[in-house]
C-alpha cells in the first residue's frame, strides 16, 4: 500500500492510495492463472479534499482483480465517500457505507489510510505544527501532541522537544 498527496491549483488536494498485490511465483485462481509478478490486485482510490478535510470527490479503479468483470464492476459506489470528513467519524461512516458487501474489501480497507495520509500531507502547510517556533511564542499546544504514544504530553519526547507543554505525571505521595 502507498499513498501520495498532491496540492492542486484550485486549493483542493488529491490524495491517492494504491494497493498492488503480486506473487513471486505463478498462481492459479478460480478465474485463471497469473504469471509470477503479474498483479492479482492493482487497486487505487483517489479522494479530493478541501483544507477542512471534507471529501469533495472520490474515484476508485481496479486495474487488476482476481475476478475480472466482477471486482471491477462497481467503482461508482466509492462516490459515497463524498461529503465525509476525514477527521470526524470517517472510519465509522466508511464501514457503514462500504463495509462487507457494500464495496470491495480491499478498497474499503485502503480507504482507511486516507485520514492519516491527508494529515501527514497537511502537516506544516495546512495544519500548523508550530515546529521550530519558540515555546514562549505559542498560545496553544502544537497540533500533534497527544495524538500518538510518542508525543503524549506526559512523555519524554514532549519533555525534550516541547517542554512548555509537558504534563508531569501525578505523584500520589
Amino acid at each position: 500500500m502507498s499513498a501520495q498527496a498532491f496540492e492542486r491549483d484550485d486549493g483542493l488536494w488529491d490524495i491517492e492510495a494504491r494497493l498492488t498485490d503480486t506473487k513471486p511465483r505463478p498462481i492459479v485462481l478460480a478465474s485463471g492463472s497469473r504469471a509470477a509478478g503479474e498483479p492479482v490486485h492493482d487497486l487505487w482510490l483517489r479522494v479530493t479534499v478541501d483544507t477542512a478535510l471534507n471529501i469533495v470527490d472520490a474515484v476508485a479503479a481496479s486495474d487488476a482483480t482476481p475476478y475480472p468483470g466482477h471486482c471491477d464492476s462497481f467503482p461508482e459506489v466509492y462516490r459515497q465517500l463524498i461529503g465525509l470528513n476525514l477527521a470526524r467519524g470517517f472510519r465509522h461512516a466508511l464501514r457503514e457505507r462500504l463495509g462487507g458487501i457494500g464495496g470491495c474489501t480491499h478498497l474499503t480497507e485502503l480507504a482507511g489510510i486516507l485520514p492519516t495520509a491527508t494529515i501527514q500531507a497537511f502537516a506544516g502547510d495546512v495544519v500548523p505544527t508550530r515546529d521550530g517556533q519558540p515555546d514562549d511564542e505559542q498560545s496553544q499546544p502544537p497540533f500533534q501532541l497527544d495524538r500518538c504514544r510518542a508525543l503524549r504530553r506526559d512523555g519524554p519526547a514532549v519533555a525534550k522537544y516541547y517542554p512548555r507543554w509537558v504534563i508531569k505525571p501525578h505523584d500520589p505521595s
